[in-house]
């Protein structure tokens, strides 16, 4: 058995990718040998044929096995691809980093072995273990890389135990000093209150004090305006008696004038006469009224 350096599960895994690389080449070389069949027994039907038509077959039929190379060529690259993203992604699942070297595949000597491997070792898969059916590559489990592998994977989960255990320190202290905090907020709150009610005391007292000199002010104000307003009213009535008195003199001069004039004595006796008239004509009407 050809030595690629594998376990028996991954050289059975390559003895599968063979197999399937084998049949989709199997089934590309029937298609193609059904053009040429089909180039017989459609064109091939006379004896004797001109160089144009000759010429015309081959081409239709380099177009035609042309176009179903370049397909196989495609889809194995294709396949290819498809099976390093497998291998990739494995990879990638326990932190390994996957290099290839491109020149290796052009190596004239592996690619012999390859094709020895192919053909003398390719009989036996029937003796490869079971899990050769599985669909997905098993993941490493045996020495070497293994066991690097398991190393680095216990140092990650000590160094993540210890993270943990940092991280729930961190959370204690966190949250202690977010009590702290929140007391400190709580007593600058009462302080801040207790300041405030303070100011607006302070505020009050100044008010009030404001107040009391006006009202004192005012006061004083008043008793003055008051003192002054009796002295006022005094004088007025001592002003008011006065001329009163000037008045009522002034009246009995007037009247005494006025009885002294040769007018007033007139009217005095028009007066005197128009009253004796009155009572005459009195007189008469009490003559013509009614009994009752």
């Amino acid at each position: 058995m050809a030595d690629f350096g594998f376990n028996e599960h991954h050289q059975s895994e390559i003895i599968n990718y063979m197999r399937f690389a084998r049949s989709k080449r199997l089934l590309r070389l029937k298609t193609i040998d059904s053009c040429f069949e089909e180039l017989k027994d459609s064109r091939l039907v006379e004896d004797t044929f001109t160089v144009d038509e000759v010429r015309e077959m081959l081409d239709g039929l380099q177009m035609v096995v042309r176009g179903e190379v370049e397909m196989e060529l495609i889809n194995t690259a294709h396949t290819n691809v498809l099976l390093l993203r497998q291998i990739f992604s494995q990879a990638e699942k326990f932190y390994l980093r996957l290099q290839s070297d491109i020149s290796e595949l052009e190596n004239r000597e592996l690619l012999e072995q390859v094709a020895e491997f192919e053909k003398t070792d390719f009989k036996i898969t029937n003796k490869i273990n079971q899990e050769t059916s599985k669909p997905k590559l098993a993941p490493l489990n045996e020495g070497g890389v293994s066991e690097l592998l398991n190393k680095e994977i216990a140092k990650l989960q000590e160094e993540n135990d210890k993270l943990k255990s940092r991280l729930r320190t961190l959370e204690t202290q966190a949250m202690s000093a977010l009590d702290e905090k929140t007391k400190a907020e709580r007593a600058l709150k009462d302080l801040q209150r207790t300041q405030g009610e303070q100011k607006e005391i302070n505020s009050l007292e100044d008010t009030v004090a404001a107040l009391k000199e006006d009202y004192e002010r005012s006061l004083s104000a008043n008793a003055a305006s008051q003192k002054d307003l009796k002295e006022n009213l005094i004088t007025a009535k001592h002003e008011l008696l006065r001329v009163q008195e000037q008045l009522a003199l002034a009246e009995k001069e007037l009247e005494k004038k006025f009885q002294q004039t040769a007018a007033y004595r007139n009217m005095k006796e028009i007066l005197t006469k128009k009253n004796e008239q009155i009572k005459e004509i009195r007189k008469r009407l009490q003559k013509y009224e009614p009994d009752d």
